[in-house]
């Protein structure tokens, strides 16, 4: 019976350890998530940016084709 005890006490004590490294990673994963959507709101604005206002270019801003 005290064998059995303490070897559910291990478990669970294995379990809390497992649980809580679990919880790094997810708390980790998330703030790169975030991290990842603000580049990309970042980009998608950038993107949008340019479709709005094309550039328009010059002849005396175009290279020759073989520069």
């Amino acid at each position: 019976m005290n064998d059995r005890l303490e070897q559910i006490e291990v478990r669970i004590a294995y379990l809390e350890q497992a649980n809580a490294e679990l919880g790094d990673v997810v708390y980790a994963q998330r703030q790169e998530i975030q991290a990842l959507q603000a580049r990309l709101a970042v980009l998608v604005d950038r993107l949008e940016a340019a479709r709005a206002a094309p550039t328009v270019y010059t002849p005396e801003d175009e290279k020759p084709p073989h520069y």
